[in-house]
């Protein structure tokens, strides 16, 4: 099934049910480049919804959407090409998903783990959830949370193969691509 294809999974009960707010989240990449300095970029155009109960994790349940287009890293040509068939093709592949399959703690640690789809490859990974925020209330009557989440993928895993060789040895790009999650969270 593809990233535009997939169904939204019913809410679990039980759990407090938050909207990521779009304005306030933002998914970011590190990736190296040349071997040897690390090139970053970011994606806007986060949404989702997140369903937590610290104690009952089984009714816990992340959900995360990206708009592949959103790809900014500074440099129009760069971001240009990372929008192409080379690497996401977003005209294609116009969303990048997120769904966990279970979310489990260990000590005061969270983790997510799911399915990650880009360019219509799912594989699994796990989310290291960092900094949830206590719930506060926000200037305009709404309660709100944030968190962090961090994980890193092998790029390859998902079909973005394009590189090039480098005369000294070695490639343009790396293989493994850090991942991290800002979510200002909004209480439904």
């Amino acid at each position: 099934m593809t990233a535009t294809q997939t169904k939204s999974t019913p809410v679990p009960t039980g759990a407090v049910q938050y909207t990521i707010d779009p304005a306030h989240a933002s998914a970011q990449f590190k990736v190296r480049h040349l071997m040897i300095a690390w090139v970053r970029g970011k994606f806007e155009g986060v949404t989702g919804t997140v369903a937590f109960d610290p104690s009952n994790l089984d009714a816990s349940k992340i959900e995360a959407r990206i708009e592949a287009k959103s790809v900014n890293s500074g440099v129009d040509a760069r971001d240009e090409h990372l929008r192409s068939a080379d690497f996401l093709d977003a005209a294609n592949f116009p969303s990048i998903e997120f769904r966990s399959t279970k979310i489990r703690a260990k000590g005061d640690d969270y983790f997510a783990d799911g399915d990650l789809t880009i360019r219509g490859v799912t594989k699994p990974v796990t989310l290291a959830i960092e900094d949830i925020s206590d719930e506060i209330k926000d200037p305009w009557g709404g309660v709100r949370r944030g968190a962090t989440a961090t994980t890193k993928i092998n790029r390859k895993d998902f079909g973005l193969t394009w590189n090039a060789a480098l005369e000294a040895g070695g490639f343009a790009v790396g293989d493994e691509v850090a991942i991290t999650l800002e979510l200002e969270l909004i209480k439904n």
